[in-house]
Parts: structure tokens; C-alpha cells; sequence
């Protein structure tokens, strides 16, 4: 099952694939991440997912990554007495912090935390941003708006405040129950929505400790004010392109994504790129040009991986999402402009051992024209290293740990195998070379690379590069 691609394709569970048929054949189709919508469903269907994939994971015998996506704080109106109302242009329009009935004039806005950040001249964006307005007045408990671009207004709808650090958590009631569900069932990766501060990252730290790795969501443009600190702080990154888009301008998505992407690989740390990747295969079984046109550019950019959301949740054709993202992917790695885009965005080394080893590893295998770059690492740091360089290798990830072989699926160009524990410098070079030609990575007389560090188990440690040769049988 090894994939021939380098970029790792997220897929996100749902009405549309549920059953264990399904979701083998999503990952045969090329799903290397499962990722479970804590927005959506009830804990006994995510248990049951989770089963399913576990199940293929000890058919298959390979790795599969799973990432449970929580909910995060919603923030909305109210309900109307007519179910929706009309705002035009010019128009004056009320919240309350009271539970009053909506009208045409004023609505129901349950959340303190938003009337304690409001101050006039701030605008609220209504409906995913279809509806703008601009405080003019406010107080403890209600604010008084102008509308600045109107439309319909109907019940519950979302409430977005650009530009405003809200006093909230990202972890809701409902998330850190659902959290402790995830973590019980083994999740690998937990994904906190509504980060706005690195703050938010160690609180959900603190409630997880070392039972997942945490991928940050970068939805929130306040973010963006904070971003290298929460890329230190987080295991990982989400671009979460749909939510940032509603609280900044269109145009301005593109450049915030590559300034992500950039922090992301200058740390060393996985990045993900989501939302409307493939939108209209929701409905179709083709995309749009301008749709492959937009995966493909994530991968020259050298991301991680790359996401289905409602293409393979609830789409109509799921498993064909997922191959059409292969494919894209695949295609776009054979290009020559990949190998040279990489190159020239490769980050300089760290000062460290760890790096210098890794760094060497990579262009040993450039000039000596090596199968094969194969990492032991108890916790993943040494592989995480080698994968920020970009090597044109593949590498192979040894590691005796459960855990550390279930999160990798989701960096880029690793394959992940668990292993025995070794004790000496022999035995870990005789285990790389048998699971290289095992996992058909290489061939007798083929070169390997085998980097780790020494004494084994210590993290971070990485200080020792070895070439060895594949014998012949």
C-alpha cells in the first residue's frame, strides 16, 4: 500500500461514508487521514467510524491517521417570529443580549463575550459575511447597528466580528466533552477550531497532554497576528480557507495561505490546506479546472497534505474525490517545476545537530542517487525533520511506538511502519535495510540512508547518518 505521491490526502467522514466498504475504499483510493466532524453526528457514530478504521488498519497493516475536528464556539442570532426577516441597506437594526423574540428591528444575540468586544464602528458579519453591519452605539447588553450591505436574515445564523480578539475560549462546554469521547477512543490528531492566540493551543494542551497531537485551525484573521507562536505552540497547522474568507477580503486568502504554508515549513511542522478544495464534486464527478488548478498550486507550495471536507462527507461521489485528488496530486509531483519550487523555498537548518544530520541526509541522497531515507525515531521528531527538508527520496519512519506510527501518516512524503525496539547501532541498520526491500522501497544492491539518534529514545536527538548497501539474498 505504498502511496507513490508525497503530498497526503485528508478525507472527512460522513452520511456519504460510513460503512466499512466505503471507508476501506476511500483509503485504497488514496485517504491517508480519516477525519471525524465533531460539528456533526453523535458519539456512537464517530465510535463506530473509529472501529471501522481500526479494523482496516489491522487488515491492511499500515497506519492510518485519525483526526477528530472539534465544533469550536458558534456564535449566532436568534430566532425571529416570522423565521426570517429582511434588512435593507441604511437601515437601523438591533441586538440584545435578552432572549427576546426577533423582529425586522432588532434580534436576540445570546453571547456577552460579543457586546464586552464591541465598540462603534465595528462591523458584524451576518451569514457566513452575506450581511454587514456597523455598530454605531452599544452597551453591556445590547448594541445598535447600521446595515451596511443587507439581505435576508433567518434563524440561528452565524456572527462573525473581523478585526476583534473575543474574550472566549476555543474549548466550549460541548468540545471538552467530546474531547474526552475522541481521546478515549484513540484519535491521533485533535483539530481546535476558533484559535485566535497561542494561549488557546496550551489550554487544549493542558486537557490533552500526550494522548494526541494537536492541529491548530487557522480560521480567525486575529490569528494571523499570533502566527509563528502558534505554529510553535501547535503539532500542526490547518488553513481553513472558507472561515477566513468570511472575515477578510477574497484577495487576501491567497497571500494569508502562503504566509502559513511558509511559517509551517520553516518550523518544521506539518500544514494542511482545506475548504472547497473540490467543491463541485459535491455534485459532480468531475472538478473544475480552476478547482485542480487550486490543489495543485498547494502542492507546489509543498504543503503536507490537502483536504476533502463535504466532497467525500456528503458529497455524491466520495471515493472519485479522493481519486481525483491522487491524481491531481501525483500529476503535479511529476512536473519538474515541483522539484525546482521546493528547492527554492527550502528553509535554511536550524543550528542544531538534528538538522545538520537531516540536512545531510538529503543531499547525500541527491548525489550518491539513494532509494531510500529511513528515520527510527521513538517520537517522530527525527522524521519530522527529515520531512521538512524535502527530500526527493522517500522516507520510510521506524518507530516501536503506536502512537508515533499513527500520527505520521499526515506528513509529507513519510511511510510509516511500526517496528521492534532496538538496542544497538547494528541491529538498526540491519532492520532498515530489511524493512526498505520489505516495504519495496528498495532492491539489492540499492543504497539507504538510515539517520536516528543515539542513545536511542531520546527526543530530538538525531547525530548519526549512515549509508548502507542492500545485499544481495
Amino acid at each position: 500500500m505504498r502511496r507513490l505521491r508525497n503530498a497526503k490526502i485528508v478525507a472527512t467522514l460522513g452520511p456519504s461514508s460510513s460503512t466499512y466498504e466505503m471507508i476501506e475504499a476511500l483509503f485504497r483510493a488514496g485517504a491517508d487521514v480519516f477525519r471525524l466532524n465533531f460539528s456533526h453526528g453523535v458519539f456512537e457514530d464517530h465510535q463506530e467510524r473509529v472501529r471501522i478504521i481500526r479494523d482496516i488498519e489491522h487488515k491492511i497493516k499500515r497506519p492510518i491517521s485519525i483526526m477528530m475536528d472539534l465544533q469550536g464556539p458558534k456564535l449566532r442570532v436568534g430566532t425571529f417570529d416570522s423565521g426570517k426577516v429582511m434588512l435593507r441597506a441604511g437601515q437601523t437594526f438591533g441586538f440584545d443580549l435578552a432572549a427576546i423574540t426577533g423582529t425586522s428591528e432588532s434580534v436576540s444575540l445570546p453571547h456577552p463575550e460579543i457586546f464586552a468586544a464591541l465598540k462603534p464602528g465595528t462591523d458584524l458579519l451576518l451569514d457566513d459575511g452575506k450581511l454587514r453591519l456597523r455598530v454605531t452605539s452599544c452597551r453591556p447588553d445590547s448594541a445598535e447597528t447600521e446595515v451596511i450591505v443587507g439581505g435576508e436574515l433567518s434563524n440561528r445564523k452565524g456572527v462573525n466580528i473581523p478585526g476583534v480578539m473575543l474574550p472566549i475560549s476555543a474549548l466550549t462546554i460541548k468540545d471538552k466533552q467530546d474531547l474526552e469521547f475522541g481521546l478515549g477512543l484513540g484519535v491521533d490528531w485533535v483539530a481546535l477550531s476558533f484559535v485566535q492566540k497561542p494561549e488557546d493551543i496550551q489550554e487544549a494542551r493542558a486537557l490533552i497532554e500526550d494522548r494526541a497531537k494537536i492541529i491548530a485551525k487557522l480560521e480567525k484573521p486575529m490569528a494571523i497576528l499570533h502566527l509563528d507562536e502558534i505554529v510553535k505552540q501547535a503539532d500542526a497547522i490547518m488553513v481553513a480557507r472558507g472561515d477566513l474568507g468570511v472575515e477578510m477580503m477574497p484577495e487576501e486568502v491567497p497571500s494569508i495561505q502562503k504566509k502559513i504554508i511558509r511559517s509551517c515549513r520553516a518550523a518544521g511542522k506539518p500544514v494542511v490546506v482545506a475548504t472547497q478544495m473540490l467543491d463541485s464534486m459535491v455534485l459532480t464527478p468531475t472538478p473544475t479546472r480552476a478547482e485542480a488548478s487550486d490543489v495543485a498550486t498547494a502542492i507546489y507550495d509543498g504543503v503536507d497534505a490537502v483536504m476533502l471536507s463535504a466532497e467525500s462527507a456528503s458529497g455524491h461521489y466520495p471515493i472519485e474525490s479522493v481519486e481525483m485528488m491522487d491524481r491531481i496530486i501525483r500529476q503535479t509531483e511529476q512536473d519538474t517545476v515541483y522539484r525546482q519550487m521546493l528547492d527554492g523555498s527550502r528553509p535554511e537548518p536550524l543550528h542544531t545537530v538534528a538538522d545538520a544530520i537531516t540536512a545531510a541526509a538529503r543531499q547525500v541522497a541527491h548525489t550518491i542517487n539513494v532509494s531510500v531515507i529511513v528515520t527510527f525515531s521513538e517520537t517522530g521528531s527525527t522524521t519530522l525533520r527529515a520531512a521538512r527538508e524535502r527530500p526527493e527520496s522517500p522516507i520510510v519512519a521506524l518507530t516501536p511506538n503506536l502512537s508515533t506510527v499513527r500520527f505520521l501518516p499526515l506528513v509529507w512524503g513519510v511511510h510509516a511502519v511500526l517496528t521492534e525496539e532496538v538496542f544497538s547501532f547494528s541491529q538498526m541498520v540491519e532492520t532498515a535495510r530489511k524493512a526498505a526491500v520489505f516495504e519495496k522501497f528498495a532492491k539489492a544492491n540499492d543504497k539507504i540512508i538510515v539517520t536516528a539518534g543515539v542513545p536511542f529514545g531520546a527526543s530530538g536527538g538525531t547525530n548519526i547518518l549512515r549509508v548502507a548497501k542492500i545485499e544481495e539474498e
